[in-house]
């Protein structure tokens, strides 16, 4: 599908005026009951609301709106720009209906487009790829406790292919990995396309006891050849469509229940495992075995997930990445069972939408999955798990318990990589006020077992996020660990944070401290005994330049001192980002750098490169670009250079795509790190290549081929998922590890997984 260049605003307007006269009478009408003008002011504007219709007879999802209940449905439509023409009208209409009988609830959407040619779908695969921003999508958020914060989401293309989630405080935390039972239909047609959705009650919880459910509601459109985003209750160009204290409402749900809410998913899999870590008959993991998942809503906001005989064969392999740096990287959750409901379980350096926070949970959060069931990446068995998540009331639950099973050594000559059984639970509880919240958690890191000898590790911690003034932003916490032979005060960390964003300014600082001993055993903290302070400040115009569509110039600074207040690092950063109207965007940057070493650092694996203890200045200069990914051939590339220490750096990557249909892509992407210093110089490569193939909407797969030079490893990864019946899969992965200096295979599996879903 091509992209076309997006119309001036002026053009725009006199097109929808002319082709959609109704589109525009009803955007019109709205902005004269919140008394506006063209543009209206998308944040002061009124949210809409409308009525749920009972379904008289019987509708049936193919994706063509063509049964007589339909007729008899409220239409919604007017809807508004939040970009690239903030206020404006939509230039191409939107008509929605909602309708609803004793089993579902149905969603229908008439998306007129007067250039369906020029569609623009990028994958028929479940979950949409990596970004639903690059193709042309219809979505809609349902609030279905009122309480504009949590949602259940859903985004499709014009060929049927979607997206589903959860989204948490109100846009703060997405999390796509739960799926809801559900029937999509589409239809690509002369005026545009339909989307047709009905989804059963079973899948929704909310509050049975209501004789009337009111429930929020946002829908979005986007046309993604001309770069813009439309919505039902209208929201600034940051706001996303999960943000859902600026929903609209749905009324009239009358009479309905979730029923028992009860899924069970039995799986059986099989796996061959082979190479030098998977010796004949070394693990317990290889042949036949089954499992289950239940999931029982136990309230109409409280669910219960449990998990026995775990398996997480079909998840991706981590990607590969180069430490040039002296602390541990962060590697993101890719089990489904942990990611589902991640953000009832966050507690750490949060970040928020469209805010320059400084830090993120990849820095600190109290609770990171991959410390359960992983150790270096090596996965430990779990032989079952527990998991209580939702509301009851004001307050938000999350209650997790996992025990995993102990893994004899690899060689009995090195005992120290065995693994003791162990038990793990996680408990937070959050209550919200508004549109902010507070709260605590504790966690318990317990090896159990006859040879547990009392080992533990348990951290606690209390955290409050305010939102304030339409605009500023207020997140602290306070948090703690405790473990045998460790007792102090140096076991404490702790942070505030203050942030404005409008829009045109943004701006937020922190102060942050980091004990030394502190060490969540199922956290994660890349830098312990410090105290680093942060500030930043920066803009947001649209200045009338051709093709930009928005600059952001800041300038930050972060300041890191020990606890005697002797300063570690100090980094100082001027920037200019640019955003253009076809979705590209670049950004340049320059940093004035002070680091402090201790010890000699080295940043090869044979300590080659070695950089001695001592005081180093040093300056980079950083310039990225990346085309708009919703055309066929797209690139992105980023260059980094300057002084390193006492030596120098650069680091260049860059990435293609290709993808010759919606069917098809390939990806290539490589970076390169060059570093010298004391002792010489040091070169690392990672390279990665993907394919991703979808037959349709519900069998597609990928293969995947890594190499990274400090490991000298190649890593292959290919899945195939076959989609049969909804929520149940057919997963067929192929995973190798191979030393490519001794030409060695290190692992080798093969596995075949088969899951399906029983719904009551």
């Amino acid at each position: 599908m091509t992209v076309g260049q997006a119309l001036p605003r002026r053009a725009t307007l006199a097109f929808v005026f002319v082709v959609c006269p109704a589109a525009v009478n009803g955007w019109q009408q709205g902005a004269l009951q919140g008394g506006g003008a063209y543009p209206i002011d998308v944040e002061a504007a009124p949210r809409p609301a409308t009525e749920a219709v009972y379904a008289t007879s019987a509708v049936r999802v193919d994706g063509r709106l063509d049964e007589a209940a339909w007729r008899a449905a409220q239409s919604v439509s007017g809807f508004t720009q939040s970009q690239p023409d903030a206020g404006y009208p939509a230039t191409e209409r939107t008509e929605v209906r909602i309708l609803y009988d004793a089993d579902r609830l149905y969603v229908g959407a008439l998306c007129y487009d007067s250039e369906p040619d020029k569609l623009v779908i990028t994958t028929l695969e479940y979950g949409l790829g990596p970004s639903t921003h690059d193709m042309d999508v219809f979505a809609i958020t349902l609030d279905t406790f009122l309480d504009r914060q949590n949602a259940f989401i859903w985004l499709v293309n014009p060929y049927g292919a979607y997206r589903d989630g959860q989204v948490f405080n109100d846009s703060r935390s997405a999390d796509y990995a739960w799926r809801g039972v559900v029937d999509i239909k589409t239809e690509v047609h002369d005026s545009g396309y339909t989307v047709e959705m009905g989804i059963p009650w079973t899948t929704l919880r909310f509050d049975r006891t209501r004789g009337e459910q009111q429930w929020g509601m946002q829908l979005m459109r986007r046309v993604r050849r001309k770069r813009e985003d439309s919505y039902w209750a209208p929201v600034d160009r940051r706001d996303l469509v999960h943000r859902m204290s600026k929903a609209g409402t749905l009324n009239g749900l009358r009479d309905v229940s979730p029923g028992r809410n009860l899924k069970i998913k039995p799986f059986v899999f099989a796996t061959s495992l082979s190479g030098s870590l998977h010796p004949t008959g070394a693990s317990n993991d290889e042949g036949l075995d089954a499992g289950l998942d239940v999931k029982y809503g136990l309230t109409s906001g409280l669910t219960l997930d449990l998990t026995y005989n775990t398996d997480f064969s079909q998840a991706e392999v981590d990607q590969q990445r180069v430490n040039l740096t002296r602390f541990p990287l962060f590697f993101p959750e890719q089990r489904e069972f942990f990611v589902e409901n991640s953000g009832s379980f966050v507690l750490g350096d949060v970040t928020e939408r469209n805010y320059r926070m400084g830090s993120s949970l990849r820095d600190f959060t109290l609770f990171h999955s991959r410390r359960i069931g992983l150790s270096g990446g090596r996965p430990i068995p779990i032989f079952a798990g527990g998991r209580v998540t939702g509301r009851a009331g004001d307050f938000e639950l999350g209650l997790l318990n996992v025990q995993t099973e102990a893994v004899e050594p690899a060689s009995p000559l090195d005992p120290s990589t065995r693994t003791p059984a162990e038990n793990f639970t996680v408990v937070r509880v959050r209550r919200s006020f508004g549109g902010s919240d507070a709260g605590g958690m504790f966690l318990n890191r317990q090896a159990t077992g006859s040879s547990a000898d009392g080992e533990f590790n348990r951290s606690y911690g209390f955290d409050v996020n305010l939102h304030l003034l339409d605009h500023m932003i207020v997140n602290s916490y306070l948090v703690g660990s405790d473990e045998p032979g460790a007792a102090d005060a140096s076991q404490l960390a702790g942070r505030v944070s203050v942030a404005w964003r409008d829009q045109l300014w943004d701006a937020s600082g922190f102060v942050k401290q980091v004990g030394a001993a502190f060490n969540p055993g199922v956290g994660f903290v890349r830098r312990r005994g410090i105290r680093h302070a942060y500030a930043t400040a920066g803009a947001h115009p649209q200045p009338k330049v051709p093709l930009v569509q928005e600059m952001n110039p800041f300038g930050e600074i972060h300041h890191l001192t020990d606890s005697n207040r002797e300063l570690l690092t100090r980094e100082a950063t001027v920037g200019l980002g640019v955003i253009f109207l076809d979705g590209s965007n670049a950004s340049l940057s320059y940093s004035n750098r002070f680091e402090r070493l201790d010890e000699p650092f080295s940043v090869d694996p044979d300590g080659r490169v070695v950089f001695p203890a001592g005081d180093y200045g040093f300056h980079e200069a950083r310039v990225s670009f990346r085309s708009s990914a919703a055309k066929p051939l797209n690139f992105s590339a980023d260059v980094t250079a300057g002084g390193f220490y006492s030596g120098s750096r650069i680091s260049i990557g860059a990435a293609a795509q290709w993808r010759p249909s919606y069917r098809l892509s390939f990806r290539f992407s490589a970076s390169h790190d060059d570093v010298s210093g004391e002792g010489g110089s040091f070169t690392a490569v990672v390279l990665r290549s993907r394919v991703q193939f979808a037959a349709s909407t519900k069998l597609f797969g990928s293969g995947d081929v890594q190499y990274n030079s400090q490991t000298d490893e190649l890593i292959a990864n290919v899945r195939v998922n076959l989609m049969y019946a909804p929520l149940s899969d057919v997963f067929l992965v192929y995973t190798e590890r191979r030393d490519t200096g001794e030409n060695l295979v290190l692992e080798r599996s093969v596995t075949a997984k088969v899951t399906k879903m029983f719904a009551f």
